[in-house]
């Protein structure tokens, strides 16, 4: 049995650059060593060969939205009965991992029984395949250090979890905004050590456009972002990596450094995580920030009943 399962959704194997970049992240999974197990989920043009070719399982029939787009509860459903796994790791079909990506799996699983890694990513320019022959470890990283840059710490490609934790979940779209935050809140609301795993697992995002969405839009204003956030409980539910518990570096698992600002921060939610009240947690937001609240109420305003006042 295999310790970690990888889950993952994917795009249509259509356009070249992103065929690269998707078989490239199959490769550093794969990788990991027998230890891993991959499951690949959806109906995708391209995906059922790809999966013979490369030996990965797939899991058909996977629930979507009214728009099309593939249900997070769903990918994790599939994954669960596809796999025997005591972990399970989604990430985005876009991203590189190295070894030590299930070398922090172990050290939180070795130490709690219910967690959430989540972490910062690296930004990197690929439009060829890579190559994952013997010390591809040492040449990714030196490509990263010279030509990647560091994203900001909003959003998140991958979670590494126990496979008993994210059951019955709402039915939020991937790909949208706002799913990656409800997960860190999510752990925070049952009291899971949420860890930031920036300093101890470096993964790569492979650059690319998005044609794949209507007029090549991001996806922060598409309107499936805007039933996540109705669909799990409102914006002050967007959680953030510096909501995090603890932190993963090379030595293992350390505590994060009090701060000013984290304490504000755990005054803001308090209301959310302790007394489960969201209305107390609006009033907190608008008392701690009411410049910022002020502004939202002005969006709802404007916008009240066209679903654009959701601020995320």
């Amino acid at each position: 049995m295999a310790f970690l399962t990888i889950i993952t959704s994917i795009k249509p194997f259509v356009d070249p650059h992103i065929i690269t970049l998707q078989r490239n992240a199959f490769q550093s999974w794969k990788a990991l060593g027998p230890d891993v197990d991959i499951v690949v989920v959806g109906e995708e043009i391209g995906l059922a060969e790809v999966c013979q070719e490369m030996n990965l399982r797939r899991a058909p029939n996977i629930r979507r939205s009214p728009g099309g787009t593939p249900l997070v509860s769903s990918i994790y459903e599939l994954g669960r009965q596809a796999s025997t796994s005591p972990i399970l790791a989604y990430i985005n079909a876009d991203i590189i991992v190295l070894p030590d990506f299930l070398e922090g799996a172990r050290k939180a699983a070795k130490k709690y029984g219910k967690f959430l890694i989540v972490g910062q990513r690296w930004d990197l320019e690929v439009t060829e395949q890579v190559d994952f022959s013997s010390g591809y470890e040492s040449r990714l990283l030196e490509r990263l250090q010279a030509k990647g840059g560091r994203h900001h710490r909003t959003g998140s490609d991958y979670f590494i979890f126990p496979r008993d934790c994210f059951t019955g979940m709402p039915d939020l779209t991937v790909g949208r905004s706002y799913w990656d935050n409800w997960m860190i809140y999510w752990a925070r609301h049952n009291h899971w050590p949420t860890i930031d795993a920036s300093e101890g697992i470096q993964i790569i995002h492979q650059n690319h456009d998005y044609s794949h969405l209507p007029q090549g839009q991001s996806h922060h204003r598409h309107p499936e972002t805007f039933e996540n956030v109705r669909l799990g409980g409102g914006a002050r539910t967007a959680f953030l990596l510096d909501d995090s518990t603890e932190k993963l570096i090379p030595t293992g698992l350390a505590p994060i450094r009090p701060t000013w600002k984290r304490f504000w921060r755990e005054v803001e939610i308090f209301p959310l995580l302790s007394l489960h009240s969201y209305s107390l947690a609006l009033l907190t937001y608008a008392l701690l920030h009411p410049k910022l609240a002020y502004h939202d109420f002005r969006a709802w305003l404007r916008n009240r009943g066209t679903g654009a006042n959701i601020q995320v």
